[in-house]
C-alpha cells in the first residue's frame, strides 16, 4: 500500500493553481517547512508572505487581502488556526464571509510526537460552528489536492484540515470531488460507515472484515463535513437503520454530531461514534496513538457488532 503525506496534496494542489491564478497568495506563520508550503515559497517567493508567529494577525492580512482581490491561502497548524486565532477566523474572516482559505496542517491525533499542545482534535467542532465557514476534510493525498483545488474556485471562506504523517493513498477516493457531496465507497444495507479524513481507510478495511462475518456494510466517505451531505445521510439512516461514524478527532462536535443531528431531525436511528473520546491526546508515534485512541478498523468492527445486537 502507498502512503502520502495530505499536507503535500495541499501545497501541490497550490503549484498547480497558481500557474493559472495571478491573485493567489500564501500566508505562513512561520511554519511553512512543517507545513510544507517552504514548497511554494521556493518557486513564488513574491507572492509567499512569513507573518512571523502570529497566527491573529495573518488572519487578519488574509482578510485584508481578500478584500483588495487576492486569493489569500493562510497556512499554520490545525490547533493554532482554530484556537489561537479563533476570534480572527470567526471576526475577521467568517463574519464578513470573505474569501479567504486556511490551510490546516498536523491536526489529528497522528500527529505524534508533538503531544496535547499540537494535537488539534477539536478543530472541526470549532470551524462548522462559524457561520459562512465550509470545512473540508480529504481523506489522502489526492483528494487533498483536489479539495485544496475546488476551494480555490469557492467563493466564501474555507477551513481545510490535513495531517502531518503519510497516510495510505486509497483509490476509491479519487473520483470527482465536489464540495458538499459525498463520496459512495462501498453499498451495503445493513449498517452504514460513514468516515472522514484518513479514516475512509480504516472504514473500508471494516466493511471487508464486516463482509467475512456476513454483514453487509455501506461505506459513505464525508471529505466535506460543512455542508454536510444531508441526503447520503438521510437514505443510510432510512436505508440501514444503523450508523457508525468515524472521524479522527473528538466525537464531540464533529462528524458524528453532525451526522446524528441530521437523523434526529429527519430520520431517528442508531448512531454509534467511533472518534477521540473526549480526552487530550499524548506524544508516541501515529500508529501507537491511533491504536491507544480506538482509531482502528478493529475499533469500527466492535462498534458495528454492538450495533447489529440493538433490534430495530
Amino acid at each position: 500500500m502507498e502512503y502520502k503525506q495530505t499536507r503535500m496534496g495541499y501545497v501541490h494542489g497550490l503549484l498547480e493553481l497558481a500557474r493559472s491564478i495571478p491573485e493567489l497568495v500564501v500566508l505562513d506563520a512561520d511554519v511553512a517547512k512543517a507545513t510544507k508550503t517552504a514548497e511554494f515559497e521556493a518557486v513564488y517567493p513574491e507572492r509567499f508572505f512569513n507573518c512571523g508567529v502570529q497566527e491573529q494577525n495573518m488572519l487578519s492580512v488574509a482578510a485584508g487581502l481578500a478584500l483588495e482581490g487576492f486569493l489569500p491561502f493562510a497556512s499554520t497548524f490545525g490547533v493554532f488556526a482554530t484556537c489561537r486565532a479563533g476570534d480572527q477566523m470567526r471576526n475577521s474572516v467568517a463574519y464578513p464571509k470573505l474569501n479567504v482559505k486556511i490551510g490546516a496542517t498536523h491536526c489529528g491525533i497522528s500527529t505524534g510526537g508533538d503531544g496535547a499542545s499540537h494535537q488539534s482534535i477539536e478543530d472541526i467542532a470549532i470551524a462548522r460552528s462559524f457561520p459562512n465557514m465550509t470545512v473540508l476534510v480529504p481523506g489522502d493525498y489526492e483528494e487533498a489536492k483536489q479539495c485544496t483545488i475546488a476551494a480555490a474556485k469557492f467563493k466564501g471562506p474555507v477551513y481545510l484540515r490535513f495531517g502531518r504523517d503519510a497516510y495510505p493513498v486509497v483509490e476509491e477516493l479519487h473520483g470527482k470531488f465536489e464540495i458538499g457531496k459525498a463520496k459512495f465507497l462501498k453499498g451495503g444495507n445493513e449498517l452504514t460507515i460513514i468516515t472522514t479524513g484518513i479514516m475512509a481507510c480504516e472504514g473500508l478495511i471494516a466493511a471487508e472484515t464486516l463482509a467475512k462475518e456476513g454483514c453487509d456494510a455501506r461505506v459513505i466517505h464525508m471529505p466535506t463535513v460543512k455542508p454536510i451531505d444531508r441526503q447520503a445521510i438521510v437514505s443510510a439512516a432510512c436505508e440501514t437503520r444503523r450508523i457508525i461514524t468515524v472521524e479522527e478527532h473528538s466525537i464531540i462536535g464533529g462528524l458524528g454530531e453532525a451526522v446524528a443531528g441530521v437523523t434526529a431531525e429527519v430520520c431517528p436511528c442508531y448512531v454509534l461514534r467511533v472518534g477521540v473520546k473526549d480526552v487530550f491526546g499524548e506524544s508516541g508515534e501515529s500508529n501507537e496513538l491511533l491504536n491507544k485512541y480506538g482509531l482502528r478498523a478493529a475499533n469500527i468492527v466492535n462498534a458495528a457488532r454492538q450495533l447489529l445486537r440493538m433490534s430495530i
